[in-house]
């Protein structure tokens, strides 16, 4: 039973991310790429790491920050739990199941360091150590035939992917804040999924 409970746990921190996500976007000063005059965060032109930088983009002292660090570390949290506990439901290989857990959680590990001037390193860390989760979690999946999450898995590498290109060929660049939302909607929707099922099982 108390397996079964920290399995779910990531999903309360998940919705609990949500509500502060719009918590701090709505504390947001403003100012975007786009437009640095504009009131309010814009969820056409803001990023997330936007309400984590100590200024807006109107030079006004960011008062979302407190709000969006909080909601970072309940993420951070809760996905630490999520890889800790999802891969021995999924996988009965201990090698396998310990490279998914290490991977995963060190992905989460290093995010707190998105609120230094290393964005872009952390970014890419992030992600590759993100990646190596994900690939040995969708192959556990397909093998147990658990296709629908297999295949929502893929989309989800699939937007990581254009994230990436978008960000650095600087093509399509205005809709990058879409794209990243986007992004982060599928992504959660996908883990919470993946809970579900673990806890199904």
């Amino acid at each position: 039973m108390l397996k079964n409970r920290w399995t779910l746990l990531p999903v309360w921190g998940i919705l609990l991310f949500i509500i502060f996500y719009f918590l701090s976007a709505s504390a947001y000063p403003g100012g975007s790429d786009a437009d640095t005059a504009a009131k309010g965060f814009s969820w056409q032109h803001n990023y997330w790491c936007e309400l984590l930088a100590n200024e807006a983009q109107n030079g006004q002292p960011n008062s979302a920050r407190p709000i969006a660090i909080t909601a970072m570390i309940i993420l951070a949290i809760s996905l630490i739990i999520f890889w800790y506990t999802i891969p021995t439901l999924f996988t009965n290989k201990k090698i396998i199941s310990k490279i998914i857990t290490y991977t995963g959680i060190g992905s989460m590990l290093v995010t707190p360091f998105l609120l230094t001037n290393s964005h872009d390193l952390v970014i890419n860390i992030a992600g590759i150590l993100g990646c190596i989760a994900i690939i040995g979690l969708l192959a556990n999946l397909f093998r147990l035939r658990l296709y629908f999450l297999f295949y929502l898995g893929i989309f989800c590498l699939m937007l990581c992917g254009l994230n990436n290109y978008v960000y650095y060929s600087n093509n399509l660049m205005t809709y990058l804040p879409v794209i990243q939302k986007i992004s982060f909607l599928i992504f959660l929707l996908w883990f919470i999924l993946l809970c579900v099922m673990g806890y199904k099982k």
